[in-house]
């Protein structure tokens, strides 16, 4: 596999009419795995899928798909991208066949070479079994499997999706979210949504756009830390009074959250020895520590303050 990125997005920026939905934005897309395309409402999620896409013109820069400037050469550009919108674009009163034929040839395939995909697509989407039955009377799980077939179906390097688990049940989005998987293995994928867990369960990076900018990119753990932690749990077998705990140089504040336990959330200043001295402390008076652990911060946490809606700032 060329380890060549497969997406290289230099100085985007797109104007509706006078107002910029994104702005000077520059990324690459490894050739494989997965990227979640983060962001609140109105980010600039969709203007930046639709203009790799090709289904929209940048207002200025370059974007290249397997080194095909998507302006230029859109034809060349276009076979490297399979596409699942939100809504799968299905014909209902078609069979999976039928469909799956009809999306081959608009993705101007050799005919000599369209039944073999289709029977390949279909069994990797597991859906070999309604090759006859109509769309329209498949569930909602099985929809979604024949949207990503017709993504696939022509063997792409990229395939971009958009909120492709919306609307189905915990199973559905269960098998679906391993479909994906199986489909980065060898190929780069890459999702937009904002559902935090669909990206932890899901994604190997994180772009996440706010205002048309990229306000962070990295990797799931990186994610996680963004924010320093200012937090810890602790367990006493024999606890001491609140204001005790308070003298441990590097605590700002106490809270009994559990009173069956003795389990207590410790606020601290940064400091990290902290906790080390809260172990010293709790040795050295028989407060009989049982258990400490550091308090990251939820993803919701990090995407409020990236977002600019949270409370560190």
């Amino acid at each position: 596999m060329n380890n060549e990125p497969i997406v290289k997005v230099e100085h985007l920026s797109h104007r509706y009419s006078v107002q910029w939905a994104v702005r000077d934005i520059n990324f690459e897309i490894d050739s494989t795995g997965i990227v979640g395309l983060l962001g609140s409402n109105g980010a600039g999620k969709s203007t930046i899928m639709n203009i790799i896409c090709g289904v929209l013109s940048q207002t200025e820069g370059k974007v290249l798909i397997a080194g095909n400037d998507i302006r230029e050469n859109p034809v060349a550009a276009k076979r490297n991208i399979g596409f699942l919108p939100q809504k799968p674009p299905l014909y209902n009163d078609l069979t999976v066949d039928e469909y799956l034929h009809y999306a081959a040839r608009l993705r101007k395939m050799a005919p000599e070479s369209i039944r073999e995909a289709v029977e390949s697509v279909k069994e990797k989407c597991g859906i070999s079994h309604f090759s006859r039955r109509l769309i329209g009377n498949l569930s909602g799980g099985y929809q979604q499997r024949v949207g990503i077939a017709q993504a696939i179906i022509h063997n792409p390097r990229l395939v971009v999706m958009d909120e492709p688990t919306n609307g189905l049940d915990p199973n559905q989005t269960l098998e679906v979210r391993s479909l994906i998987a199986e489909i980065a293995a060898d190929k780069a994928v890459l999702i937009s949504t904002h559902i935090l867990p669909e990206v932890q369960a899901t994604c190997d990076r994180i772009m996440m756009i706010e205002n048309g900018s990229i306000v962070f990119s990295g990797t799931i753990d990186e994610f996680d830390n963004y924010i320093e932690p200012d937090s810890f749990t602790m367990t006493l077998g024999h606890a001491p009074g609140e204001e005790e705990i308070m003298k441990v140089a590097g605590v700002t504040d106490v809270k009994l959250i559990s009173d069956l336990t003795s389990t207590y959330r410790v606020w601290f200043d940064g400091d990290r020895e902290t906790m080390a001295r809260m172990v010293e402390e709790s040795v050295k008076n028989g407060w009989k520590l049982t258990g400490i652990q550091i308090e990251k911060s939820s993803m919701n946490e990090v995407f409020a303050q990236l977002s600019g809606h949270g409370n560190h700032q």
